[in-house]
């Protein structure tokens, strides 16, 4: 039997994009989409990637670097629905002649982002989004291998969104952790009410007890490492923020306000500011 080679991983960002929303966020900022994470683990000869990005421009990115990087594109995977991690997969699956595979869960949840697309996606962002449809498959126990090395799919429930998984690479000790965990950027809370808190603190749990030394998430300050123990225990305290503060305050404008001074160094506000109001039903005050 031949020798396994080594992995390695490598993180592109895809810096912040702006929205096509003229209201500006109450501090002021200008609607901004978050950086995006994409994740290509590779050996020798053959790689995978994570998360593709969400526009035209961003895809062609990102074809760029994996070109340069002169590896074998096998398989792209994403880690969950929502369209920014996954709209250009179809057009980078094709370019480099991979396989785009996903749970059933994610899965699912992608169809119902094509559903929304016009009056959310292509609205924030017209004219930028390639033709995307659903191509992923699901993987025999949701596994597959890159150069003799196993990839598994760990499926995580709701974090952000319903129907989140993430990627071990055992050998790396690496999860790519899609949204299930934040490194520097602002959470996404626009699905947290009813429950969601408690059940991404359960997908938290379920990343920790794979023990990684390193995470990659999907949304990234890319001036911060990929330390998985601060990652972690920062995404746990910005949802135990998140249980204090709501029943502080009457309205969005005032839990927004208290969240960004308790996380000042946190990109993208105007994410925060989303999930604020969805969590305040009923006219901003």
């Amino acid at each position: 039997m031949s020798e396994k080679s080594a992995l390695a991983y490598e993180v592109f960002i895809a810096d912040p994009i702006p929205q096509n929303v003229a209201e500006r966020v109450p501090n002021g900022d200008r609607r901004m989409f978050s950086p995006l994470s994409v994740t290509l683990v590779h050996g020798d000869r053959d790689a995978v990637l994570v998360d593709p990005p969400l526009t035209i421009s961003q895809a062609e990115a990102v074809g760029e670097w994996i070109e340069a990087s002169g590896k074998n594109l096998t398989h792209i995977f994403i880690t969950h629905g929502h369209g920014d991690h996954w709209f250009t997969a179809d057009l980078l699956a094709r370019q480099f002649g991979a396989q785009v595979v996903a749970s059933a869960g994610t899965i699912k949840q992608m169809h119902i982002n094509v559903a929304i697309r016009e009056r959310f996606w292509d609205a924030l962002f017209p004219g930028q989004i390639p033709d995307a449809p659903v191509t992923a498959v699901t993987v025999p126990k949701n596994r597959f291998t890159l150069e003799g090395h196993e990839l598994v799919i760990v499926e995580a429930g709701h974090s952000d969104t319903d129907d989140t998984s993430v990627l071990h690479v055992p050998a790396l000790e690496l999860v790519v952790a899609g949204d299930v965990i934040y490194n520097g950027v602002h959470q996404f809370l626009r699905e947290a009410a009813n429950g969601g808190l408690e059940a991404w603190r359960q997908a938290i749990d379920t990343v920790e007890a794979l023990h990684p030394r390193w995470i990659v998430t999907g949304h990234k300050n890319k001036e911060l490492d990929d330390d998985a123990t601060r990652a972690i225990a920062e995404t746990r305290q910005y949802l135990d923020t998140v249980d204090e503060l709501l029943p502080k305050h009457d309205d969005a404008l005032g839990f927004f306000e208290a969240m960004v001074d308790r996380f000042p160094e946190r990109l993208n506000p105007g994410a925060l500011w989303g999930g604020a109001v969805a969590l305040y039903p009923g006219p901003v005050k």
